[in-house]
């Protein structure tokens, strides 16, 4: 089964053939754009692994029910203005 295409000779290039596949200004911004959105990514994959792993680091000291308490002091006039 000798065919034209799985010859050794397709598959070597020289040197002037692979410097023609230089990238145009819009392949480089695409890249580019796709590199930053792969860092973003990786960032928000990390971010949220440290909230699964410690989710209560990353909750506010104060909760809800400190809030109603004031509102039961009769404060809920004022809020409302």
């Amino acid at each position: 089964m000798s065919s034209p295409h799985c010859g050794n000779s397709s598959a070597e290039m020289s040197v002037s053939e692979v410097s023609a596949f230089s990238l145009t200004l819009e392949q480089k911004t695409g890249f580019a754009f796709v590199g930053i959105l792969c860092i973003f990514l990786g960032l928000l994959i990390i971010r949220c692994f440290k909230i699964l792993l410690d989710p209560y680091s990353s909750m506010p000291s104060s909760t809800w029910e400190d809030e109603v308490e004031e509102f039961d002091k009769g404060t809920f006039e004022y809020a409302l203005a």
